[in-house]
């Protein structure tokens, strides 16, 4: 896709417009406006279901093909009421301003209400702790919400607080310009020091609830790239563990978990990808609740003043002390930023 649109790293109240390119002629509504704007793709539909996406002043089909020279116009809706209520959860707000803000979510804290979990989220905290200040266009479900973590992970999440901080953010999400930084321990030695994983991941084929790594071209899958780096080698009980650095280029639902997986070290403690029933868990229980996993780096430019933002975290006090048992003297700090 060419350059041909407005700058959506400034906020602003002014329709977005783009014109089709000879490129880009074919593509259909919804996957052309998912990479026009950086939204998800089923973000790009729900505008478009709603009038608020439109092709040169009339049509709002999600399957409609474009051609070159049309016009394709977004003009974001007012957000609708939220359904998730407002709950009174401490957050650890790690920077804040007027457009946005960074928390560090706790390990076993949900990021949004879904069946199973109709509150105690990221997301009722967030609401008490914003006010009406997030953006909409995440949904009634999801305001703010520009990426997630899962339940068990902890560390960085950056959250919008007006729509052209969502689009900006999900923008620069899409063109792999924000930089996101995860601690995570391994189970077993890798021999290299660092490496890459480059394999598309998709639903599992039989078991719905988990990802793999998909290789058949007929089957439904979405490029993966994760990049580790060994920051220390340790056994205990007479098994090996690595802890590793790991930078995602890509943003995958369990990329890094399902990634680590199928080179043969899944993240110690993971029930879901065989990571979890090691000695070590067994006897340190109280410390590993689910997979060895922390987003401690955030970095991205802010979308209104276009200046770097670096945000670090360290691990949780658990995770800390696991590090600690299992590669004596070493300590995430050393390891923050450090290239």
């Amino acid at each position: 896709m060419t350059d041909e649109r407005i700058d959506l790293l400034s906020p602003s109240d002014e329709p977005m417009l783009w014109q089709v390119t000879e490129e880009d002629a074919g593509k259909r509504l919804d996957a052309y406006l998912s990479e026009a704007s950086g939204l998800t793709r089923s973000a790009a539909v729900r505008l478009i279901e709603q009038g608020a996406a439109t092709v040169n002043g009339g049509t709002s089909i999600k399957n409609y093909r474009l051609r070159k020279g049309d016009e394709v116009l977004l003009l974001l809706p007012d957000p609708t009421p939220d359904e998730a209520r407002a709950q009174d959860i401490p957050l650890d707000v790690r920077y804040e301003d007027a457009d946005l803000l960074v928390v560090n979510k706790p390990s076993g804290m949900v990021v949004h209400p879904a069946p199973g979990n109709p509150d105690g989220t990221l997301v009722n905290a967030l609401l008490y702790h914003c006010g009406n200040s997030l953006s909409g266009i995440g949904g009634v479900i999801r305001p703010g919400i520009v990426h997630r973590i899962d339940k068990d992970t902890s560390g960085l999440l950056v959250v919008a607080k007006n729509d052209a901080s969502h689009l900006a953010l999900s923008a620069q999400l899409k063109g792999h310009h924000i930089d996101r930084i995860y601690f995570a321990i391994v189970l077993g030695n890798l021999r290299e020091d660092e490496g890459t994983v480059d394999a598309p991941i998709g639903r599992h084929p039989v078991d719905r609830k988990r990802m793999a790594v998909i290789r058949d071209p007929s089957v439904t899958s979405r490029p993966a790239v994760t990049h580790w780096r060994v920051l220390a080698r340790g056994e205990r009980d007479g098994n090996a563990f690595t802890l590793l650095r790991c930078a995602l280029e890509t943003g995958r639902t369990h990329q890094i978990r399902v990634h680590m997986a199928s080179i043969g070290h899944p993240l110690l403690g993971d029930p879901v990808y065989g990571g979890d029933g090691t000695r070590f868990e067994k006897c340190h229980r109280s410390l590993v609740s689910g997979q060895c996993l922390h987003a401690g780096e955030l970095h991205f430019c802010h979308p209104t003043t276009g200046k770097a933002v670096d945000v670090l975290c360290p691990m949780p006090p658990e995770m800390r002390r696991v590090t600690e048992l299992l590669f004596p003297g070493a300590t995430d700090e050393e390891f923050l930023k450090n290239e």
